[in-house]
């Protein structure tokens, strides 16, 4: 059964940081793309950051470049996403997916397993 599941939300002041986590099973891990995408209430879902585990390719949102940074970790399964300066309006439900293509997009269709989320709140 393929599982993701991600941990370290929470709610933190503008400026600080916060470090996710998203740890699979079920898949194998580095035939995967994976994905962080996050949801703000009333907005659609966007892609945030992404890597391709088969050649550590990068992806970003233009407006968490310089902020973020996405990496992944084989032995453990698990892709983490540290964010730092964080803003207001980085609030929102952040979900982590896997792409058996293994592209790597901030596109949501190319995801095909997806995580529960976790909440991150940024107060100003």
């Amino acid at each position: 059964e393929v599982q993701l599941v991600e941990s370290g939300g929470g709610l933190v002041q503008a400026g600080g940081s916060l470090r996710l986590s998203c740890a699979t099973s079920g898949f194998t891990f580095k035939d995967y793309a994976i994905g962080w995408f996050r949801q703000a209430p009333g907005k659609a879902r966007e892609g945030v950051a992404s890597i391709s585990n088969g050649d550590d390719y990068t992806m970003y949102r233009d407006s968490v470049k310089g902020r973020f940074t996405i990496s992944s970790d084989n032995a453990k399964s698990t892709v983490y996403l540290q964010m730092n300066s964080l803003k207001p309006e980085d609030t929102g439900v952040y979900f982590c997916a896997a792409d058996s293509g293994d592209v790597g997009t901030l596109r949501s269709v190319t995801y095909d397993y997806w995580g529960q989320g976790t909440q991150v709140t940024v107060s100003s």
